[in-house]
């Protein structure tokens, strides 16, 4: 069924749309080490200022449940989530085969605290996907998550669990097609290889190609199989401002709608794509990255928000705070409020930075070559794929009566502190025993380990479906029977 989008309401995005918020006031405590770039204290800085700016005020406001084991190998091997589980920084030299196995060390350091962090980011990621299904919203917020690089069987790129995938697996449950769309300046490896082999996900991500970090995501990178032209990549040159920007991104996600037709819309708004981030090279302003997430809005899709990079952590928190405003169609005031982190936005203390006079290395001519190989590559996806259902997961259920439908217009109490409401509950899985039934399908699908041979982002995926019955192999998808304890 595809329900979800006809609840929301109909008009441009200047239409209020009911927004609901995850965030645990712990997060800001985890701390990758000194000298690291990725600094969770970002998530705290930014609640503060919706705090101040008076935005929680009109949106639903949750605390995470932690994603469980089992949730999380959904998508990552058992192997790998036990390792991330039980490691420490007191026992990770016991460990150091499983270490360079699973590429935890350096750039993905062990911390205190570490899988509590996994579970609460990916918690956020997976509630919105459940909150959107359940159409107890329109737009879920989750700034901790968006950690794009994870793979199945090992970190990257400071991000351990792929909350994304995740979260875009949760979706396939009530949605026939999801899309998701990368902001962040480096390419969406991770999620893009998850679902290379399916035409049910797109993927489409704006990324910075050419001796950078990841190293994937060329255009000609297009997806495989069932996912050929399924996955679209626009790679940039440095100082990319905002009018070139947008010049390939509203062309492209404009078709993207109107062929793919997604059920619902995930959008990783990472930061570091921001002019002056400490790690990127693009010379976006906040209001020209808040342009993305406003143009998503006006479609009237189920949308779920998440974070993702972003090193200059002032602007991070400055950009996720306005296009927090953004979802909720209210306009942000550019004079700082005075609030705990105020100190960190001096000397101007205003919401916007201007951008830098830094080289625009895209010339004109670079950007309608993109944008017609792009737009052409779509033009080959005549209409939406036609999914076909043998039998569906169960939808997660209630474990209590959701107070949303209680009062649909409870709201953050501003007299109250920051911390939320701990006994407000997020929708969990429910239990269930899967009895794994193999399907007839007409066309067999070429074994992965001749995928593996052709295409390197299909690395350690398998076409089996895993523990929890989740099939992520190429379409039609036929999802095993499942039978509810």
């Amino acid at each position: 069924m595809e329900t979800g989008g006809n609840s929301l309401p109909s008009g441009p995005d200047g239409v209020k749309r009911k927004v609901l918020y995850f965030y645990d006031p712990e997060v800001g405590n985890y701390y990758y080490g000194q000298g690291h770039p990725m600094k969770p204290h970002r998530i705290r800085m930014t609640h503060a200022l919706l705090a101040h700016y008076g935005l929680l005020q009109h949106m639903q406001v949750h605390k995470p449940v932690p994603a469980r084991d089992r949730d999380l190998c959904r998508f990552h091997a058992d192997d790998y989530v036990n390792f991330l589980h039980n490691v420490t920084p007191e026992t990770q030299q016991d460990q150091l085969r499983q270490l360079k196995r699973f590429n935890v060390g350096e750039d993905c350091p062990v911390f205190d605290g570490l899988f509590s962090f996994c579970q609460t980011y990916a918690g956020g990621s997976i509630g919105g996907a459940v909150k959107l299904n359940h159409g107890f919203c329109d737009i879920a917020i989750n700034w901790a998550g968006g950690l794009h690089h994870a793979k199945k069987c090992e970190a990257s790129g400071f991000c351990y669990v792929n909350d994304i995938v995740l979260a875009i697996l949760e979706l396939l449950k009530q949605h026939q097609r999801v899309l998701y769309v990368d902001i962040d300046i480096h390419h969406g490896d991770g999620v893009e290889e998850a679902f290379y082999t399916t035409d049910r996900v797109m993927t489409v991500s704006f990324h910075k190609f050419g001796d950078y970090f990841p190293g994937t995501g060329d255009i000609r990178d297009i997806g495989y199989s069932k996912g050929k032209y399924y996955s679209l990549n626009v790679p940039l040159d440095d100082g990319i401002d905002d009018e070139g920007y947008h010049y390939l991104f509203k062309p492209i996600i404009s078709k993207v709608m109107e062929v793919f037709r997604p059920g619902a819309v995930v959008l990783q708004c990472g930061a570091d794509s921001l002019s002056g981030d400490r790690l990127g090279c693009f010379n976006l302003s906040i209001k020209g990255h808040a342009e993305c997430v406003k143009f998503m809005r006006s479609f009237n899709v189920p949308l779920l928000l998440l974070g993702g990079g972003g090193y200059t952590i002032r602007n991070v928190a400055r950009c996720w705070c306005y296009e927090t405003g953004v979802a909720l169609g209210v306009e942000v005031d550019d004079k700082m409020p005075q609030h705990e982190y105020y100190e960190y936005f001096g000397p101007d203390y205003t919401l916007h930075v201007s951008p830098s006079n830094m080289e625009n290395k895209n010339s004109r001519q670079l950007l309608l070559e993109i944008r017609n190989k792009l737009l052409d590559n779509l033009s080959k996806l005549e209409h939406a794929p036609s999914v076909q259902f043998q039998e569906r997961q169960p939808d997660t259920e209630l474990t209590e009566a959701d107070e949303d439908q209680d009062d649909g217009d409870e709201r953050w109490n501003s007299d109250s502190d920051m911390d939320i409401d701990e006994d407000r509950k997020l929708i969990i899985p429910s239990r269930v025993k899967r009895e794994v039934i193999e399907p007839e399908t007409k066309d067999p699908v070429c074994s992965m380990e001749v995928q593996i041979g052709t295409i390197e982002q299909t690395r350690g995926f398998d076409t089996a479906t895993n523990e929890t019955g989740v099939d992520v192999s190429p379409m039609p998808i036929d999802v095993p029977t499942v039978k509810v304890e």
